[in-house]
């Protein structure tokens, strides 16, 4: 992922895909057989897993999931129409299409890995600084639990020095459930 996948390798993979599965929707196996016979449209198609707000979407099912058959969507508006789907590609072929399929083991079919692309509008930085941000937060548990263990043991230790058992049992109390946090 992440590569632009060529004309050729999209061919094929359609080519697999329509011999070895059937679409619930016939007039979209037709939709995505003018697709490969058009290499100029094709080279505007995307096979994409995450759909979000993308502006020109087309979700297609196999007979196999139990997924809506069809589903276009541009600009916002949806539509189960195949043709209305047909006559937007065709009449604008120089927009991007980015089609997700929903079909048994796609998740584990190598040919659908090799045609799959990244959506253009997910953002890696938000990937990053959730990571980084997550991260902090681990390590601002971890500085609290370290400090309060710490006066904990100061604590523990003044109440020892004073012979003071029923503190001491409260601290160690304490300790032990700080010590099970972390």
């Amino acid at each position: 992922m992440g590569e632009v996948i060529n004309v050729t390798e999209k061919k094929t993979f359609i080519k697999w895909f329509l011999e070895h599965y059937s679409l619930q929707n016939r007039e979209a196996e037709w939709l995505l057989q003018y697709l490969a016979s058009n290499d100029a449209v094709l080279e505007k198609v995307h096979f994409i897993d995450n759909f979000r707000n993308l502006p020109k979407t087309i979700l297609m099912s196999t007979k196999c999931v139990q997924m809506t058959p069809f589903k276009f969507y541009k600009n916002k508006r949806v539509t189960s129409d195949v043709e209305k789907a047909f006559l937007d590609i065709h009449n604008n072929s120089d927009e991007d299409i980015y089609i997700g399929l929903f079909f048994k083991d796609r998740n584990t079919s190598p040919e659908y890995a090799s045609v799959l692309e990244q959506n253009p509008l997910d953002d890696p930085r938000e990937v990053t600084d959730a990571l980084i941000s997550l991260e902090a937060e681990m390590m601002l548990d971890y500085s609290i639990r370290e400090y309060q263990r710490e006066h904990v043991m100061k604590a523990i230790d003044q109440a020892l020095d004073n012979r003071d058992q029923g503190r001491f049992r409260n601290l160690v109390d304490e300790l032990r459930k700080i010590e099970e946090l972390g």
